[in-house]
Formats: C-alpha cells, sequence, structure tokens
C-alpha cells in the first residue's frame, strides 16, 4: 500500500518496484528528496511497519543521460560491495535490491537501508573528524574478498587537465607532466573510489564539534581494486577544497598514524597525489555546487578553484 500523495515525485513504476521489496503489511508513508548528490537522484523513503512504527530506506536513481549509460556496471558492482560489507565492521547500508538495467523501473536503481547521522562540512571540529576518517579509510582497505572488485580506473589525462585562472603555469605544467608517466606499480586494496566527507555520516553535537564519532559510510558505486595512495589522495584533495590545502596535507599523516600503509617512494606518492588532485579541476563547479547548498556559501567556484591551485602547489613544493 501506498501513500501517493506523500510520493508523488517518485516515479510510478520505481515506486511499484519498492513495494514489492517490503516486509508483509509494509507499505511506504512519504518521501524526501536527499540533496548532495552529483550523480544520482536520492530519495529517503518512509516505510509504514506493521507495529505501527515506521522505518526508512534510501532510493537512488541514476535519471541523467550522462550517467545512465554507467549506471548498470555501477549499481553491479555497489550491490556486491554492500552484500560483501555486511560481514565486516565497516558501517555501509545493507542493500536491499537493486535494478541495474531499469528491466522494472523508469532508471536504474538501488534500494538500501538508511543509516543514522549526517554530512559534517563545517570547518569547526575538523582535526577530530580527520583523524576519524584515516581510521575508518585504513578500515576499508583492510577488508578482503574471495573476489575482487573492478580494477580502479581514472579518467583524467594530461590533455584533460584545466588549468586554474591565474595559476602558475610552471607549476602546473611540472604537476601535468607526473601524470604523463606510467602508473607506478602497487599493492592492491579494496577501494571506495570515493571516499569524502560528503560520503560520510557522522554522530555529532554542535555544542561538542571533537566528540564526533563515524555512524556509516554511503554511495559504494566506485567500490574498486587498486592503490591504497589513490583512496587517500582522493579525501585528501576534497579536504584541501572543504578546508584549506593544509587539511588535504594533514590527511595523509593522519592515515599513517592510523596504520595505513602507503607507496615506498616518494615519487610514487607524488603521483597519485598529483593524479587525484588534477582530476579536481575538472570537476570544481560539480563538487563545489553541492557544498555551497549545504550552507558553506563562501566556497565559490573561483574559491575552490584558488584553493586548489594552492594545494597543487604545495604538493609539487612538497619536501622529498
Amino acid at each position: 500500500m501506498t501513500s501517493h500523495d506523500a510520493t508523488a515525485a517518485v516515479r510510478p513504476l520505481t515506486l511499484a518496484w519498492v513495494g514489492r521489496h517490503l516486509g508483509t503489511g509494509e507499505w511506504i508513508v512519504g518521501a524526501e528528496a536527499l540533496h548532495g548528490g552529483i550523480t544520482a537522484e536520492v530519495w529517503r523513503l518512509i516505510i509504514g511497519t506493521r507495529d505501527g512504527g515506521t522505518r526508512d530506506l534510501v532510493l537512488r536513481s541514476y535519471v541523467d543521460p550522462f550517467y545512465v549509460k554507467n549506471a548498470e556496471g555501477g549499481l553491479i558492482g555497489e550491490a556486491g560491495a554492500l552484500t560483501l560489507l555486511a560481514g565486516t565492521d565497516v558501517p555501509a547500508p545493507s542493500l536491499v535490491a537493486v535494478d541495474p538495467t531499469a528491466a522494472q523501473c523508469e532508471y536504474p536503481s538501488l534500494l538500501m537501508t538508511h543509516l543514522a547521522g549526517r554530512t559534517v562540512l563545517d570547518d569547526e571540529g575538523v582535526e577530530a573528524r580527520v583523524r576519524l576518517l584515516a581510521r575508518q579509510l585504513v578500515a576499508i582497505h583492510a577488508v578482503r574478498s574471495a573476489e575482487r572488485p573492478r580494477v580502479y580506473t581514472t579518467l583524467t589525462t594530461a590533455d584533460t587537465v584545466v588549468v586554474p585562472r591565474d595559476a602558475d603555469a610552471a607549476v602546473w605544467a611540472a604537476a601535468i607532466d607526473v601524470i604523463r608517466k606510467p602508473a607506478p606499480p602497487y599493492e592492491g586494496r579494496f577501494l571506495h573510489r570515493d571516499f569524502q566527507p560528503g560520503n560520510v555520516l557522522f554522530d555529532v553535537s554542535s555544542s561538542n564539534p571533537d566528540g564526533a564519532r563515524i555512524t556509516g559510510v554511503i554511495d559504494w558505486a566506485g567500490t574498486s581494486w587498486g592503490p591504497a595512495d589513490l583512496d587517500v589522495a582522493h579525501c585528501s584533495v576534497n579536504l584541501a577544497l572543504l578546508h584549506g590545502p593544509a587539511w588535504g596535507l594533514r590527511f595523509t599523516e593522519a592515515y599513517e598514524e592510523a596504520g595505513g600503509v602507503l607507496a615506498a617512494s616518494v615519487s610514487e606518492r607524488l603521483y597519485w597525489r598529483v593524479r587525484d588532485a588534477l582530476a579536481a579541476s575538472e570537476e570544481v563547479q560539480s563538487v563545489s555546487q553541492p557544498w555551497r547548498e549545504a550552507g558553506r556559501t563562501e566556497l565559490t567556484t573561483r574559491a575552490v578553484e584558488e584553493r586548489l591551485d594552492a594545494y597543487v602547489a604545495a604538493l609539487m613544493n612538497a619536501p622529498g
């Protein structure tokens, strides 16, 4: 049974598909759009239960034509990751159902359990959260699976990098030269591939920001197999853009302090860090918009470009 007024915005075939995966005597009471994602439309579905209570599920549907064409592989990979993580200590959602080819829904979709907590993007309490993020990522990289996920991909090339306005041309040219080289050898790890503050949920009070704890890690669509450095680099650049370049550098330190192991040589580490930083140059606008919608209005596209420029310079000028 469905409350149609409350869920009118959710497409009817998808709504019916969700209904077929509910428990006996359960029905959809309402729906709330969840904002902050870039690649998909995400809803929190409120489910009425037989005992008169409610529980929440999360529905993600790929509706943009650009992302629909790659949705099947991502959803199959995410479903596999959620199934695997159910037997670990990593706080991930549980898989309820997946329709990767839109055989039953209007668009490729995945249904999963809802996790408590919220994303935190404020500067206050960032040191404590960086340490928590580092420990959580070490735990993710420790996950072992009999069947490895797909090998990681990186789409940025030396020819697609977008150099920010007024950036030091020599520094950026040197950084681009770094990724012209072949990828260094690596010891493979289970990667989240989009581990960053926007995909981590916290239980934290405004009166005690240093007392935060992680309640969940979401968005496992990019799960893959590759170097731990790549996940670390991705979180580092996001922290640099959100909170300032120093926090991007700090995350790498925190990861190693938490027991994480990175590439042995300075040149290998630089390759992965620079590669992900340059990848961010192509996505500054799409990355910064959800941050502004979440309240970080000062993070204009130009402000984020300036932080990226400073972070790339810091990487290239780091000792060693």
